[in-house]
């Protein structure tokens, strides 16, 4: 068979439409270690390509290679020949797998067939290799040449009423130049309907940071966190979500730096960890603590956690105690009063209800605080996915200011995002709600006026599609239907569409939710070589979580001959669009673009601050830093100051509304460490002890006896319906778990039916997918 031929059998390696009985087993060895590598050698060979994907890593995260298309933790200054995890090798392998999905694939199997299969049996058939357009009448997808289907795309988005029809919608895993041609493309076209996947996950932190200090980014390197004191992690599991994390936290373990977590469950990464690579280690089984200390709140008891640490503090100073910074405070911070009354006036008792942990637990995690001299915050997604997620993270911010901990080494706030270039997709100009500066920028470059009505984020444009029937959407990576909240909701939304267009490596479920017209459009990855039409391969960038931009080339064939870039797809679009544009010349000269990326980023520094002689500074080992305003005391506020918040704590949150229901639990969503994002890898989750499937619900032992079940029981999770959607979903086997009382956990996207679209965090919309409530009934399905 041709390269182009070769295609999975849908029984290799397959699940059924009803996933398998996962099995439980108590695991006690560290993250890491043993378990890692034969995960990596496992991944290695389901690629069906061991050989050359073993030598793709070697090429991870090196300057002369790409960069990895998982995490966006940072890189080491000097980097070794094993820069990349067990996970990374997930996402690589994935990428690069032998495995194709053809036209005889997509002939065999209909769309109402392909949805009864779930996201890792989707996904697992391998790469796709061109384009395919939907045929409703015979319900299959069928070939469509490039030229057509970037023909229909431009038509489609001619005929809407209006530029705010078109939704252009872009994952965290698109790169730089990706991003801007993108942004450049919508606004051109008259909206700025750009949501992404921020708008899911760290939306709160950018708008929080935004308000208390003038940038929504962190302001730590990595580097930092060999010169902090201490570390604070909140609502974090980089055991599963950005393991090389575990070893910087590991270097500052040994070091006798203190590690003090506030998470619900006890993750295993932050507990212990045997780095892999370390061969006395690995021999002898030994592995180094994390956390010096564990702390476990409630679901969206952060915010009272930290508020219980900073009366602690209050009173300390109160009593004479040195353990405020207040000549930090009185040169930089504003509205220091407002806070420090607000916090007095709060009363133990109702930040022991709020937070779960008990007062002497705050008050320890306090002195914990005031004994270093350089500390970090981290958080992640237990903090920005709830209802008053905003206020948690300024609450954050306070404390960090109570002490000075900006503008030195070992010190600041540390956002740690998600997919590898979500930040740098956010630095790029993709955002519904564009700034004044950025809109300006753009239009003194193109002299063409911008549009400047905000856009919908992520949750807006569900209710535009289902509100609003005949709207075009564009996806530029990701899985969209199966991120967002209220899949059922979202499902129907998404069908209302007069066209979706997906750009995408592999088969995901939003490639079955079909609107009236449909195209997958498939595209080179972030493993493989992208080469103009003269043959030179190009290089793409990325930024990382602390704000570091650098280089990015493939090293591997294409997987077929009929894939094309991002950008060359974009800029396709582009020119059939504005072909005809209405001021005669649209000013940018799409097919240079597509031809040397270098020409894009003279673009990129035209407009956006921090990138002046971009092509230069990319091609130095590691790239450059974007500089952040925090690290130096600059505060682009309305007093120029960092600003405390004096927001109120949430009246209740979810699991106190729930206590006066008999019967609901507060349930968050989280990924298995078999997933990344949407991306299913397998069916194991082997820190948590399952193995062998996913339909499972994570409870305490106490709530299963109160709700009259038994561990191993087989129940439907039943959630909100007040706005007459049923919300639920089938099949879930009870596993007793540490978490705290009222309190549960299951993995998305499988529970992503039973968070409403309305349920969302202030300012940010957020889907508040860390605080659903859901009750239990008995399920039919046998164990």
């Amino acid at each position: 068979m041709s390269q182009s031929q070769q295609e999975s059998s849908p029984d290799v390696s397959s699940a059924d439409a009803t996933q398998p009985d996962a099995k439980v087993f108590a695991y006690h060895n560290p993250a890491g270690g043993w378990g890692a590598l034969k995960s990596v050698g496992k991944h290695l060979l389901h690629s069906r390509s061991p050989a050359l994907n073993a030598r793709s890593l070697f090429k991870l995260n090196q300057p002369d290679g790409f960069d990895c298309p998982g995490c966006a933790w940072g890189d080491p200054e000097h980097a070794s020949s094993f820069e990349f995890c067990e996970n990374g090798v997930k996402a690589v392998t994935w990428e690069a797998t032998a495995k194709r999905v053809t036209r005889q694939f997509f002939a065999r199997h209909s769309v109402s067939e392909l949805k009864t299969w779930d996201d890792y049996r989707l996904e697992d058939q391998g790469r796709l290799v061109e384009p395919m357009r939907y045929n409703a009448e015979t319900d299959h997808y069928e070939p469509i040449g490039w030229d057509a289907a970037l023909d229909l795309i431009a038509a489609e988005l001619k005929a809407l009423p209006s530029p705010n029809d078109g939704i252009f919608y872009t994952s965290g895993k698109a790169c730089n130049e990706s991003a801007y041609v993108f942004q450049l493309l919508a606004r051109f076209f008259g909206t700025n309907n750009l949501p992404d996947c921020s708008n899911m996950c760290h939306e709160a932190s950018g708008s929080a940071m935004n308000a208390a200090l003038g940038t929504g980014k962190g302001s730590v390197l990595l580097e930092d966190f060999e010169k902090a004191e201490a570390i604070f992690v909140f609502g974090q599991n980089p055991g599963t979500n950005h393991p090389r994390m575990l070893g910087v936290l590991r270097e500052a373990a040994e070091r006798g730096a203190t590690i003090v977590t506030f998470n619900t469950l006890k993750e295993r990464g932050l507990e212990k960890f045997a780095d892999p690579q370390k061969p006395f280690e690995m021999l002898h089984n030994g592995s180094h603590r994390i956390s010096s200390h564990y702390f476990r709140p409630k679901l969206g008891g952060d915010m009272a956690v930290v508020r219980g640490m900073a009366k602690a503090l209050f009173a300390r100073d109160a009593a004479g105690d040195d353990v405020l910074d207040h000549d930090f405070m009185a040169e930089h911070t504003a509205h220091l009063q407002a806070y420090r009354t607000r916090v007095e006036a709060t009363d133990w008792a109702t930040l022991e209800d709020q937070s779960g942990l008990t007062r002497d637990e705050m008050e320890q995690a306090a002195e914990l605080y005031a004994r270093s001299n350089a500390t970090i915050a981290c958080w992640a997604m237990g903090i920005t996915q709830h209802e008053h997620s905003v206020a948690t993270v300024r609450e954050i911010i306070n404390l960090l200011m109570l002490r000075g901990n900006m503008g030195k080494p070992g010190a600041g706030p540390s956002p740690v995002r998600g997919h590898s270039n979500v930040q740098g997709d956010r630095t790029m100009g993709i955002f519904e709600k564009p700034s004044k500066a950025l809109l300006d920028a753009l239009e003194a470059r193109y002299a063409r006026a911008m549009p400047q009505e905000f856009g919908v984020d992520s949750v807006a444009a569900v209710k535009a599609m289902r509100d609003a029937p005949g709207k075009v959407f564009i996806g530029l990576g990701g899985n969209f239907t199966r991120a967002i909240s209220d899949s059922v909701v979202t499902e129907q939304a998404m069908a209302n569409c007069r066209l979706t267009a997906f750009i995408s490596t592999k088969l995901n479920r939003s490639h079955l939710v079909t609107g009236e017209q449909a195209l997958i459009l498939p595209c080179i990855g972030r493993t493989e070589i992208d080469a103009n039409s003269a043959g030179k391969s190009q290089l793409i960038t990325v930024e990382d979580s602390m704000s570091m931009v650098h280089g990015s080339a493939g090293i591997n064939k294409p997987a077929d001959k009929s894939l094309r870039s991002e950008i060359f797809i974009l800029t396709g679009i582009a020119e059939r669009l504005f072909a005809n544009d209405e001021l005669g010349n649209d000013g940018v000269d799409w097919a240079s673009l597509r031809e040397d990326y270098d020409v894009i980023r003279e673009h990129i520094a035209d407009v956006i601050p921090g990138f002046v002689d971009f092509n230069q500074r990319v091609r130095q080992p590691r790239g450059f830093w974007l500089p952040n305003s925090v690290a130096s005391l600059e505060f682009a506020t309305a007093t120029g100051k960092a600003e405390f918040s004096d927001d109120a704590l949430p009246q209740a949150v979810m699991h106190q509304r729930l206590a006066k229901r008999d019967g609901w639990l507060t349930l968050q969503t989280m990924r298995s460490h078999d997933q990344y994002n949407t991306t299913v890898y397998g069916y194991n989750d082997r820190y948590r002890g399952i193995e062998g499937g996913r339909q499972v619900i994570f409870l305490n032992r106490d709530d299963i006896a109160r709700l009259g079940f038994e561990a191993g029981q087989w129940v439907d999770l039943v959630g909100e319906s007040d706005d007459g959607v049923t919300r639920r979903v089938d099949g879930f086997k009870i596993v007793a778990y540490d978490t705290p009382q009222g309190c549960a956990a299951a993995y998305y996207p499988e529970t992503n039916p039973l968070l409403p679209l309305d349920h969302k965090g202030v300012q940010s919309h957020t889907p508040a997918s860390k605080s659903i409530a859901v009750r239990l009934e008995a399920s039919t399905r046998l164990a």
